[in-house]
C-alpha cells in the first residue's frame, strides 16, 4: 500500500551562522538562514503527498531546536537526527522508517527546492525494479536515495561533503551486486556559483521576502 512508502526529509533549523555555512561569505549569516528556510519550505511543498500517495517523517537537527523545529513545521512529525556523520544520520534514519513497517523509504535533503512530488512517486516506482535510485546533484552528491529495504553497507567508507560521493555510493553499490538507477540531475544551492546558476528560478520563490531579494541580488552583482 502506498501509505507504507515514507518520504524521510532531513531538516536543519535555520539559525543564522549555522546555516547555508557557504554562502556566509557572500550573504552574510542572517541572509544565508532566511535562504535556507525559503529553500526549505519550497522543497516541503512541492513533496506535499496527495492522499495517502506516501507519509513523511522530518528527522531534524541539531537535538536542542526540537522546539524551535516544531514551532516552524507545526504538525509534522519529528525525529532527532542520530549519528556523527551524514552517513550515520541517514542509516539511523532510514532503520526508523524499515523499523515503522515502511514497504519503499527514499530520504531528501531541503537543499534542492526543484524535487517534486511527482519526483518522489518515480523514485518510488523505480525502486521495485532497481535496488538502489539516487537522484544525482549537480555538486557530485545525491539529493535523494531510494531503497527497498535497509542497506547500511552502502554508506560506510563515503567521504561526506565531497565531489565525488555519488560515485563513491554507486561503486559501493556494484561491489554488492546491486542495480543503481538515476533521476534526473538536479542543482542544490550551496555556494553564490549555484545562486547564479539558479537565479532564474530562485527569484520568484523570494517575492515575499524583499528584504532577501535584494540582499541576494546585491551579492549577485545585480
Amino acid at each position: 500500500m502506498a501509505e507504507n512508502d515514507v518520504l524521510l526529509v532531513f531538516v536543519k533549523h535555520p539559525q543564522p551562522g549555522a546555516a547555508k555555512t557557504r554562502l556566509i561569505p557572500a550573504l552574510g549569516p542572517e541572509n544565508a538562514a532566511a535562504l535556507y528556510q525559503v529553500l526549505a519550505e519550497e522543497e516541503i511543498r512541492r513533496t506535499q503527498p496527495r492522499g495517502d500517495e506516501y507519509r513523511r517523517l522530518f528527522f531534524f537537527a541539531p537535538d536542542e531546536a526540537r522546539d524551535e523545529v516544531a514551532s516552524w513545521l507545526p504538525g509534522e512529525r519529528l525525529l532527532p537526527q542520530l549519528g556523527n556523520d551524514l552517513g550515520e544520520r541517514m542509516v539511523a534514519a532510514f532503520a526508523a522508517a524499515f523499523a515503522s513497517g515502511a514497504r519503499r523509504a527514499a530520504i531528501i535533503g531541503t537543499d534542492v527546492p526543484w524535487v517534486s512530488r511527482e519526483l518522489v512517486l518515480e523514485a518510488f516506482a523505480a525502486v521495485d525494479r532497481h535496488d538502489v535510485v539516487l537522484g544525482p546533484a549537480q555538486d557530485g552528491g545525491y539529493y535523494l536515495m531510494a531503497l527497498s529495504r535497509h542497506r547500511p553497507g552502502l554508506f560506510g567508507g563515503i567521504a561526506w561533503g565531497t565531489p565525488g560521493v555519488l560515485a563513491a555510493t554507486a561503486e559501493r553499490a556494484g561491489a554488492f551486486g546491486l542495480t543503481v538507477h538515476l533521476l534526473e540531475l538536479l542543482r542544490d544551492i550551496d555556494t553564490i556559483e549555484d545562486l547564479r546558476a539558479e537565479w532564474h528560478r530562485l527569484r520568484p520563490l523570494l517575492e515575499k521576502r524583499k528584504d532577501l531579494l535584494v540582499a541576494l541580488e546585491s551579492a549577485l552583482g545585480g
